[in-house]
């Protein structure tokens, strides 16, 4: 795909995958800018559910229009009936890389995660909730601009479940006990893993431990998490 063209857009280079997607860094030559295209894995095009989810996303980010939440310009398809979704190219890198290169100071978290409360507070006052936020679905610009990225597992207020009653959707470490669980959740799931954000930029490590689904859920309800205090030691009074 690399090289090759697309409707108006020629594909750059491939800058990631996840589970819902698949994106690569493309130039718009209509308008000569650069964009970058998320696709619906190859094996997901002929699942209706998958589709339907992929939709989904682009309509729920679409429907913002905040500087930390990322641009939707539009979404379309192949010849071959493969999904893809325009959207903005920011350059920067995830939270997730740079939490890897250590934890954040107290300002930079700060800065961080008022940014990020932001952006959530316009999704949920337009009914979504985002049900899916970690650091790797959180950009930050070279300018350190914070855009929060990934919709596909958001929910719209009064829409129809795409994911079957039951069944967990979102990331386990980042999960409200609600959610892990499969059940209905609101706003309150998104404050729960803003949380567990915070936690992990000021500590470099997430409040609990475990990584399958009743591990998590039992670390939930039968540990409490060391006291970010004593995490910090006296950085936080330095701070």
């Amino acid at each position: 795909m690399i090289g090759g063209s697309i409707s108006h857009f020629r594909i750059l280079e491939k800058l990631g995958e996840g589970g819902m997607g698949v994106v690569y860094k493309a130039h718009d030559t209509r308008l000569d800018r650069p964009v970058a295209l998320k696709f619906l894995p190859p094996d997901l095009t002929r699942e209706p559910e998958a589709r339907e989810r992929f939709i989904h996303e682009a309509k729920a980010a679409s429907a913002l229009q905040h500087p930390n939440i990322c641009t939707i310009h539009d979404i379309d398809e192949t010849a071959d009936k493969q999904l893809f979704i325009v959207m903005n190219c920011y350059e920067g890198e995830t939270l997730k890389r740079r939490i890897e290169r250590g934890r954040l100071s107290l300002e930079e978290a700060t800065r961080i995660a008022l940014q990020l409360s932001e952006a959530l507070s316009e999704a949920h006052a337009h009914g979504i909730i985002h049900r899916d936020i970690k650091p790797a679905n959180i950009m930050i610009t070279t300018r350190g601009v914070v855009k929060i990225m990934d919709f596909g597992v958001a929910k719209l207020a009064g829409q129809t479940r795409v994911t079957r009653t039951g069944s967990a959707v979102g990331t386990v470490a980042y999960m409200s006990p609600e959610q892990i669980q499969g059940n209905e959740v609101d706003q309150r799931s998104d404050a729960w893993s803003f949380g567990v954000v915070l936690h992990e930029m000021l500590t470099g490590k997430r409040p609990f431990g475990g990584t399958y689904e009743q591990a998590m859920f039992y670390s939930f309800s039968g540990s409490i998490p060391r006291s970010l205090l004593r995490l910090l030691g006296c950085d936080i009074m330095d701070g």
